[in-house]
């Protein structure tokens, strides 16, 4: 008999959004509508949680937000999506970088 295919745990990832300068207003208005977009698809948990930085260093604001894929595929589902992209390509436009950091507990033992 085959095995059960087992279904991936959720995934935290770390979004990091390093905003262009006098894009901040509308790029506030797409990251409203981001976890709603993932969560509509069936893509994330409701998980999520938005800071905003400044690093003093370079000019713009940050954005940070934690969000969780419902599993493993999700992120890669999600670039098939229109509803999802919809979102997706404007904010790359108003950001001069992107990073996206999967995270995981770390074991200090």
């Amino acid at each position: 008999m085959p095995k059960p295919k087992l279904k991936s745990r959720p995934q935290d990832v770390l979004c990091i959004y390093r905003v262009k300068p006098g894009k901040e207003a509308s790029f506030k208005k797409l990251l409203k509508k981001h976890g709603p977009a993932l969560q509509g698809a069936g893509l994330s948990t409701k998980k999520q949680t938005i800071w905003r930085a400044e690093s003093g260093r370079k000019p713009g604001v940050i954005y940070v937000e934690l969000m969780q894929w419902k599993d493993a595929s999700s992120a890669s589902s999600a670039h098939q999506m229109p509803e999802v992209m919809a979102v997706w390509e404007p904010m790359g436009n108003h950001c001069s970088a992107m990073e996206f950091l999967d995270l995981e507990p770390a074991d200090l033992g």
